[in-house]
């Protein structure tokens, strides 16, 4: 079951990943964990069944975010946010093909990821715990 106060990260920059991690902890929400590479989001995700992922698209390893959050929706059902640079139409354009609950472009602020995150946890089913 997925728990709707329980947010993974995932960037391989370690500025970004602590600058998120503060905003999310200053919305009262859990960041369940962190991770550089698409395989350890993948692995993390099953552990900790956040309702939200913060999903950057280039990631340590040979796959991206995108690849990522495509495994993660299928298998756990997490809602994705990506956290981009990039403005590349072919880039979008992935991002897009794998429906994303939202897209923010970098740097975020931390009114902007507030406002996105409260957007989608307005669908997350009421906590169990």
């Amino acid at each position: 079951m997925l728990h709707p106060n329980r947010v993974l990260i995932v960037d391989d920059e370690f500025i970004i990943t602590e600058t998120l991690r503060i905003y999310v902890e200053d919305m009262g929400l859990e960041v369940c964990g962190t991770a550089a590479t698409a395989d350890s989001a993948l692995e993390m995700a099953h552990a900790h069944q956040p309702y939200i992922v913060l999903m950057d698209v280039r990631l340590q390893g040979e796959r991206d975010g995108i690849e990522a959050s495509e495994d993660i929706s299928q298998q756990v059902g997490s809602k994705v946010i990506f956290i981009t640079g990039s403005r590349e139409p072919a880039t979008l354009e992935r991002i897009e093909s794998h429906h994303p609950a939202a897209v923010l472009f970098k740097p975020v602020s931390e009114g902007q990821l507030g406002s996105v995150v409260q957007k989608v946890l307005k669908d997350a089913p009421p906590s169990q715990a």
